[in-house]
């Protein structure tokens, strides 16, 4: 595991799972989302998973979506993300959540280096194919910023047990093959697909989609290295009057979630 993913470290000698916000870069404006990521680090987060807004974000529902449209209206760019990553980089574990076309438009050799510069200890772009990375992948590895596999429940096995071997930060697995978004139940296989890909696997194997209560993160952290909570956090954010009560309303979520994720420890 890179050693600057030590969010996963801290949670592992805690007994248990690391607590893993998502947030959107710029929503609903500069000023707001940094509030919310000082929060998240007030919150008790180990690694903060930080979206840069994209026009047609593939892997996202409505919620994460809507938001990432009202970062772009309000003029959020690439080094405003950077500089958000740099800020919460200075004490906690921080991944960038980026779209391809957003990086190979900056390109390879500028958006390596940014991240790098800028404190990520990862990245992950998700519609990317590992074995269509070519340059942007050549970039990222030199500058010892791995990029995050993700795995889904119709991942086959032969193609899942490749990627699981390659990974190098941590593997993102998929809870189910819908868009992000919050659910009334998990998956009812979902522990049994944790377990399989934590047999293959080098590196921490945390879970995102679908995770929108403390009761959820607690049951997912049983199983899973981290655990990951996305829009749930951004709803409480686009909900909020203003910057101070999103600010207070995440905190709040994370504070029990934390609290919850440590009463149910984590498998061995």
């Amino acid at each position: 595991m890179d050693s600057g993913l030590r969010g996963f470290e801290i949670a592992r000698s805690e007994g248990r799972a690391a607590l893993m916000p998502y947030m959107m870069a710029g929503f609903p404006d500069l000023a707001s989302s940094e509030a919310v990521a000082d929060a998240y680090v007030a919150g008790g987060a180990d690694v903060v998973e930080l979206g840069a807004p994209f026009s047609d974000p593939l892997a996202d529902g409505p919620v994460i979506h809507a938001a990432a449209t009202r970062s772009l209206a309000s003029g959020t760019r690439f080094d405003d993300v950077m500089a958000l990553c740099s800020r919460i980089a200075r004490t906690t574990t921080v991944v960038p959540m980026i779209y391809a076309n957003t990086a190979l438009t900056i390109g390879a050799e500028r958006f390596a280096e940014a991240l790098s510069a800028n404190g990520a200890a990862a990245v992950i772009i998700p519609d990317l194919p590992p074995e269509s990375a070519g340059k942007l992948g050549e970039a990222l590895l030199a500058r010892d910023v791995p990029t995050v596999p993700l795995v889904a429940p119709n991942t086959p096995p032969e193609r899942r047990r490749r990627l699981v071997g390659e990974a190098r930060a941590f593997v993102y697995v998929v809870s189910d093959t819908r868009v992000t978004g919050e659910r009334d139940e998990l998956p009812a296989h979902l522990s049994e697909l944790v377990e399989a890909v934590k047999a293959d696997s080098p590196v921490p194997v945390a879970v995102g989609f679908g995770i929108g209560t403390p009761e959820q993160a607690a049951e997912v952290g049983r199983s899973a290295d981290g655990v990951i909570i996305g829009s749930r956090l951004v709803r409480a954010v686009a909900e909020a009057p203003d910057a101070a009560s999103a600010a207070g309303a995440v905190r709040e979520f994370l504070t029990s979630a934390r609290s919850a994720m440590a009463g149910a420890g984590t498998a061995a």
